[in-house]
């Protein structure tokens, strides 16, 4: 069976928020947000929420908490701070987030991001996981791997008609841990 989708299921939008983490870029500025803005138009869904936040732990995993509580918000995507420098924080401030952390995503995208800009792909902490019920996408600042990481991963896994399955199918089920364990009390 060949991946890709099926016509016979109806699109579900979800809602994505977008955070950019920098401490140089305005919404005015700020390239690799709006490429993901435009794409999360352009494939239907509902932009929940954006914001920009500076390169600080505190900050950026205070956003991203905030919005893996919020019912409108069922996908967080940030862009920036992957790297090695000294502010390069985005991991850090996620990862112990994570309940459940999601390593195929970032072998697909150095593997997508490999083909384009070779052996500078390691150069990139991209990372995911869900918390909260949430899926949480951590990608590089430039918009080249914002674009990589939708058109190669993102925009497939989040059509419900994409198939041999999605993550969309999935939602429904991403606190069911929860819920038996409250109900076995």
């Amino acid at each position: 069976m060949m991946a890709g989708p099926v016509n016979e299921r109806s699109f579900i939008p979800v809602g994505i928020a977008v955070l950019t983490v920098s401490d140089t870029r305005t919404l005015a500025d700020d390239k690799s947000g709006d490429t993901l803005v435009a794409r999360i138009a352009e494939a239907g869904h509902r932009l929940a929420a954006r914001a920009i936040v500076h390169d600080d732990k505190e900050r950026i995993r205070a956003q991203v908490e905030a919005w893996t509580k919020d019912d409108a918000v069922d996908v967080v995507i940030t862009t920036g701070g992957t790297g090695f420098t000294g502010r390069d924080v985005t991991p850090e401030a996620l990862e112990p987030l994570f309940e459940k952390r999601m390593d195929g995503f970032s072998e697909v995208f150095h593997r997508i991001s490999y083909d384009k800009i070779g052996t500078a792909t390691i150069q990139s902490r991209a990372t995911g996981g869900v918390a909260n019920a949430t899926f949480i996408f951590v990608l590089p600042g430039s918009p080249g791997a914002c674009k990589d990481a939708w058109d190669g991963i993102l925009k497939a896994q989040l059509d419900y008609r994409h198939m041999p399955c999605n993550f969309v199918e999935i939602m429904p089920r991403l606190d069911e841990h929860l819920k038996r364990g409250a109900g076995s009390r």
